[in-house]
């Protein structure tokens, strides 16, 4: 069945590649009187993939539903709204939405008056896009990172006129202030500080799906951090695609990332942290406020995503292998003791045992302690998806293998430096795999295990480290 698509805004990849100069708006959120009772007596459910700005999406989506009157389920046969918030990052995430689509089409046979929706970074490609509308013909709703704030809108004519709504923009967005939230921890909170990314790294789709970079006013940051101090949070991390090039879009305003910083130490909230950091934007003035604040938590993220200089070239990643063990050594030497975790890409086209052997010597030098390690998968739309990729790919397995052991290594090294030692510890709940015991995370980013009351959840308790694992550490609470 042929579908008449001119009706649909579709996202274009060769409009998202493009930059303007042009000023970045900033909007106020504001629900329709006509909006807020739309959702009684319905309940949605939303499903979310990917990164920390995904979960900060979907808090936001959560939170538009909320205002207009539905409740939150986790049954899907409960459910009047299922929005699924897609993650473009790698290809396995991909392929788990387009089965969970295929599997909702049986749930919209049941209950027709169901409305399914796409958003996140997936909704942004073209050919994501397309394959919804050929394929997936039972999704109600399709829209994009650009535009949650007009959810209440496409739920009302999803709802009301019965009419699919596909609304993705290839634009560099625009900034919405007072989006309500509905956060999924009473104690935890994800602030957005920027958005979008200019640094486009030959495989990552990211720059097409989050638009150019774009800072919100500090003003709005700050306010947001002194809400969430007066609602009791004892953590609050600050988002953003490259937090390190916060600020750099302000005309006539020489305010970056190390000045948010320090302005939001004044506020009281006892730790505050960030991801993510890319090394070409770190600069000393963010190195010294970590430095100098004491709510800044002692961990960075730094992602390298290679050890060679000829793949971080192929990659566009702005720096070489030495500049960033040089950079990596400046932080530690002015933010002494503090933990460094890392990602790492291998098998990326081209790379060869010798560019392998340099990552390896890499993270030994580097000594991180953790990382998030992957074997490349292309994307549709980036460069690298048409560089020649002729690596076995148990090749990739094996490389992939031994970096992680490589990794672990120094995962338990940096714990190790903590045995005997009384951190501070932010009670998160049970653990996992032991309902008797609590768990939390130290200044560090390090997973602590402990036994003792859950009335102690949510609140911030010293343990004395006694045995120290490769993932995490065992203590005892300190009285």
């Amino acid at each position: 069945m042929d579908i008449d698509v001119s009706k649909y805004f579709k996202p274009n990849l060769n409009e998202a590649r493009k930059r303007s100069r042009k000023d970045v708006s900033h909007d106020q959120f504001q629900l329709d009187e006509q909006l807020k009772t739309i959702g009684h007596g319905k309940k949605y459910l939303i499903d979310t993939y990917g990164c920390q700005a995904n979960e900060a999406d979907g808090e936001t989506m959560a939170g538009i539903l909320t205002l207009m009157g539905f409740e939150k389920t986790s049954q899907e046969l409960e459910a009047d709204i299922i929005i699924i918030n897609t993650c473009a990052i790698r290809e396995n995430a991909e392929n788990r939405v387009w089965g969970e689509l295929g599997r909702f089409k049986a749930l919209k046979r049941e209950n027709p008056d169901l409305i399914l929706g796409v958003s996140g970074c997936m909704a942004q490609e073209e050919n994501v896009v397309n394959r919804i509308l050929k394929k997936f013909q039972h999704v109600d709703l399709v829209f994009g990172t650009h535009n949650i704030d007009q959810l209440p809108q496409y739920i009302q004519t999803a709802m009301f006129s019965k009419e699919r709504v596909i609304e993705v923009f290839s634009q560099e967005g625009h900034i919405v202030e007072n989006l309500p939230k509905t956060r999924n921890h009473s104690k935890k909170a994800w602030v957005n500080i920027m958005f979008g990314c200019d640094e486009f790294c030959t495989y990552c789709i990211v720059p097409y799906t989050r638009g150019k970079e774009r800072s919100r006013l500090k003003e709005d940051v700050i306010q947001e951090l002194i809400e969430l101090k007066q609602l009791g949070y004892l953590e609050v991390t600050l988002l953003g695609q490259n937090v390190n090039a916060y600020g750099k879009d302000f005309k006539d305003n020489d305010y970056t990332f190390g000045d948010l910083l320090r302005d939001i130490d004044t506020i009281g909230i006892p730790r505050i942290r960030f991801t993510t950091s890319h090394p070409h934007d770190l600069d000393l003035k963010t190195m010294e406020a970590i430095r100098d604040c004491d709510t800044i938590m002692p961990f960075f993220h730094l992602p390298v995503q290679s050890g060679s200089s000829s793949v971080l070239k192929k990659m566009n990643r702005h720096y070489t292998k030495e500049s960033y063990l040089e950079k990596l050594e400046q932080l530690r030497t002015i933010v002494p003791g503090i933990s460094v975790t890392t990602d790492i890409i291998v098998g990326f086209p081209g790379e060869t045992d010798d560019d392998f052997l340099d990552t390896l010597d890499l993270v030994e030098k580097a000594k991180f302690e953790g990382a998030f390690t992957f074997v490349y998968s292309p994307r549709e739309g980036t460069p690298a998806a048409k560089f020649e990729d002729c690596l076995d790919p148990q090749i990739k397995k094996e490389r992939l293998y031994k970096l992680n052991e490589s990794i672990n290594q120094g995962y338990l090294e940096g714990n190790q430096r903590f045995l005997d030692q009384v951190v501070d510890v932010l009670v998160d709940g049970p653990s996992k795999n032991n309902p008797e015991v609590l768990a939390g995370y130290s200044p560090h980013q390090k997973l602590i295990n402990f036994k003792a009351s859950e009335e102690l959840v949510g609140t911030i308790v010293k343990v004395r480290i006694t045995e120290v694992k490769t993932w995490f550490m065992i203590g005892e609470l300190v009285s």
